[in-house]
């Protein structure tokens, strides 16, 4: 699978409000090959484009998204809290996210975000609509912090690569990877405390690695010459230009 080496974190959302429309659009404009995007459900199962538990951080709603119907969110002001030029930036779905992708040719790292008790749930409403939209398997990578549903998006569509995310280290990643059949390992690159032997372990196992999320173009030059083969960045174009690298 070819993986660029930078892909855009929640769109770019060092220039635009998080996982909106604005974000992936911005995304586009200064060149970035790959987006990441994290989709959860309301409480009517309409998959949206939306990280956080709570409406509180990025929008003028309040309250958890499990609690609120579609009709509720869809007119909320998502990009206020980003700037006052963002006043209009609204949650997508899904479906309108990928429609914006599918635009630009961008290939997308879709991270499945679910609500507490929604992992299944979240996975099988995501890749029900991704079978009807997406017809690229070579740009697209389904990830998860949540096994079960990366489980459910593999047996519903075998065919589209999966990650594993890991936020901490895991004494039984491998077999993880292995039952997951995974094709990447997504870590946490900002950690102090990883290693070039751990990274290496990881590319060991035959998979691509991904780090996330790099914004210091130093860091990121280390982790690639620890082997790292992308990194996601709120800032690509950043990346990019002290790199020099566009794949």
């Amino acid at each position: 699978m070819k993986i660029p080496k930078i892909i855009g974190h929640r769109g770019a959302c060092g220039y635009a409000p998080e996982n909106t429309l604005e974000s992936i659009k911005t995304a586009a404009e200064i060149g970035t090959a790959w987006v990441e995007l994290d989709v959860k459900l309301t409480k009517d199962s309409v998959p949206i484009i939306f990280h956080d538990d709570t409406l509180d951080r990025t929008t003028n709603g309040h309250g958890p998204v499990a609690d609120m119907l579609y009709k509720d969110i869809e007119d909320l002001d998502a990009g206020s809290w980003y700037a006052d030029a963002f006043a209009t930036a609204k949650i997508p779905t899904l479906e309108e996210a990928i429609d914006e992708i599918l635009k630009s040719g961008m290939g997308l790292n879709l991270e499945i975000k679910p609500c507490p008790g929604r992992e299944i749930e979240t996975a099988e409403a995501a890749m029900d609509i991704l079978s009807r939209i997406w017809d690229d398997p070579e740009k697209l990578l389904i990830s998860s912090f949540q096994h079960v549903s990366i489980e459910t998006a593999r047996d519903l569509a075998p065919e589209w690569k999966r990650a594993l995310l890991i936020d901490e280290p895991l004494q039984n990643w491998l077999e993880l990877a292995d039952y997951l059949d995974v094709a990447t390992i997504n870590i946490d690159g900002r950690d102090q405390s990883l290693t070039q032997d751990l990274v290496e372990t990881y590319i060991e196992s035959g998979r691509q690695v991904l780090a996330y999320t790099i914004n210091d173009p130093f860091r990121a030059k280390l982790l690639y010459s620890w082997g790292v083969d992308g990194v996601f960045s709120d800032v690509p174009d950043v990346i990019e230009q002290v790199l020099n690298t566009r794949h």
